[in-house]
């Protein structure tokens, strides 16, 4: 009979609590890093209740006694869901979710928790990372959950030919190769591969992860929806969830029609999370239009929707037996501007647009004043690090200036282009083109459907795109702009940022990594990259009859314990 050995603290938990004692580090930020170096979410916050002071409450009472039965219909886009290492919408890991699972899970307190895993520990240094698999879990096909399963999704990811935006979120993994090609002027051209010994398999239920430089976030990274895990022979048997439903979790895919509908149905053998009370879920896509969305739950065909148009918020809370949820977040939309095609390959243009513009002004006319505004560095104040630079600032003789000195003394004509839904995304750009308009820039906003955009949006000069919520700074600017990764949508390389972000990765504690958040942040903001000027809350609805059901950060659906009144 094996002994479990007992979970080593990683040794900063023991400084962290007695900064709490001293009122030196926040009971939340206390969770966050305790919870992320390793110890359970149950001992971090009995650790709180023993030092007092306020109570943070860890996740939702239930509502009520569960019962079992029935048919959850919820209205969601239901898109093209085949791989879920390149998964770029939280709709398709949605729908995912339920049958294929993470290793970790954020919940609804922002607590990253282990799913898949049992535990996971952190060397002191952050460059060893051990992974504990909860033992006894099964495929649906029949075969164990085991080490090979991690080994195999991790070594997907980090692929080049895979085309995984996890590259990013584990870049401290990586490598870069010659490829022994030459580009058009004559410069090797690399390749980002993982790096030798950066996953060893310990046993059949350990993981190791080994990285070449510390980060703070491979928990939260294990939680983002596109690290779904799938079967070791996932691409041996098609590579394609939808045609080959194996997976760990409760339900299994009856059905599926991309925009159309998406039928989950519970699994007739136990799950090993517990008890799941739903016999069914049912996914209706009602297209881009918000108010087709509205008439269907005013009508009762559905129970919930995914996410509410925040034009719509005022009229679904009037509907009868209805319940409005909001989540504030990390959640933005970025006006990026490419750096490597023109005009936008002249910092002087991209300074004039940021110039332009009122952030206060566009969070009241576009998304009445529902968030916060943004400093065009992608670093929300709800994240643990970061650090409050000025607030940008209208300002157009500024703008004229920059716009005469890049060559533009006469103006500018320019394309955005952006989805039609949700419409505060297109009701932003129009925003902007108004904003811009007394420089002397002639701004076109380009409105697509949403399949149209997603097909260009990293090649796009000039485009307006949603980013979900992360739970940390880093984990962002790591997936979105350090060189030469699968989501960096400007075409930004900056060694020095990447050199900052590495940094900013090895500080556990979050008044250290504010410090070189501070330089991160200004250098975004000099180099002008991105326009990003709010950070809006999310709303999601659902009938009263619909019980366990809240509104995650990031949008994620989280039904194994919703059940039906």
């Amino acid at each position: 009979m094996s002994v479990k050995k007992p979970v080593q603290l990683h040794p900063y938990v023991h400084q962290a609590i007695a900064q709490v004692k001293r009122g030196e580090l926040g009971r939340r930020e206390f969770l966050r890093t305790a919870t992320r170096l390793g110890l359970s979410a149950v001992a971090a916050y009995t650790m709180l209740g023993a030092v007092g002071g306020a109570r943070i409450v860890p996740q939702a009472r239930a509502e009520g006694t569960p019962k079992k039965g029935g048919n959850l219909r919820v209205s969601m886009n239901v898109m093209e869901s085949a791989d879920p290492a390149r998964y770029d919408w939280s709709q398709k890991s949605n729908l995912a979710r339920h049958v294929t699972e993470p290793l970790v899970q954020i919940g609804q307190d922002g607590i990253a928790r282990p799913h898949l895993l049992e535990r996971w520990a952190a060397s002191d240094d952050l460059k060893t990372w051990t992974l504990n698999l909860r033992p006894g879990i099964k495929w649906s096909n029949g075969d164990d959950f085991t080490a090979a399963d991690v080994a195999f999704n991790f070594n997907r990811w980090l692929d080049p030919k895979t085309g995984s935006s996890n590259q990013g979120r584990f870049a401290s993994m990586t490598t870069k190769i010659d490829t022994g090609q030459k580009d058009d002027s004559g410069n090797a051209v690399l390749s980002t591969v993982a790096s030798e010994g950066a996953i060893e398999v310990a046993d059949d239920l350990t993981v190791r992860l080994h990285l070449n430089t510390p980060d703070l976030a491979v928990p939260e990274s294990l939680a983002d929806y596109p690290a779904l895990i799938v079967h070791r022979r996932f691409e041996e048997e098609g590579g394609d969830l939808t045609k080959n439903p194996v997976g760990t979790g409760p339900f299994t895919l009856k059905e599926f029609a991309v925009g159309q509908k998406a039928i989950l149905v519970r699994r007739p053998d136990p799950y090993w999370g517990g008890d799941v009370y739903l016999d069914q879920i049912t996914y209706i896509d009602h297209g881009d239009d918000p108010a087709a969305a509205v008439a269907a739950i005013a009508s009762g065909q559905v129970d919930a929707q995914h996410q509410s148009s925040i034009e719509q918020v005022d009229t679904i809370r009037a509907l009868p037996g209805m319940k409005v949820y909001e989540a504030i977040t990390a959640q933005t939309g970025v006006a990026r501007m490419r750096v490597t095609e023109r005009p936008f390959d002249n910092k002087l243009v991209r300074k004039a647009i940021q110039a332009c513009i009122d952030p206060q002004r566009l969070l009241e006319v576009v998304y009445q004043n529902h968030g916060a505004v943004g400093e065009d560095h992608h670093v929300a104040p709800i994240h643990p690090e970061y650090f409050a630079l000025p607030k940008p600032k209208q300002d157009y003789d500024l703008a004229k200036k920059h716009l005469a000195d890049a060559g533009f003394g006469e103006g500018l004509d320019i394309t955005i282009d952006c989805v039609a839904n949700p419409t505060w995304e297109q009701n932003t750009c129009k925003a902007l083109a108004e904003m811009v308009k007394p420089a002397g820039i002639r701004l076109a906003v380009n409105v697509m459907p949403g399949g149209t955009y997603w097909d260009r949006w990293l090649t796009a000069p000039f485009g307006f795109t949603s980013w979900a919520h992360r739970a940390l700074g880093v984990q962002v600017l790591n997936l979105a702009y350090r060189s030469g990764v699968a989501w960096n949508e400007t075409g930004y390389a900056n060694p020095a940022f990447d050199a900052l972000l590495d940094e900013a990765g090895t500080k556990i504690e979050a008044v250290e990594r504010r410090k070189v958040m501070e330089k991160i942040e200004a250098m975004l903001q000099d180099d002008a990259i991105i326009s990003q000027d709010y950070w809006r809350s999310v709303f999601t609805a659902a009938h009263e009859r619909v019980r366990g059901f809240f509104t995650q950060v990031a949008l994620e659906h989280h039904y194994t314990k919703v059940w039906l009144a």
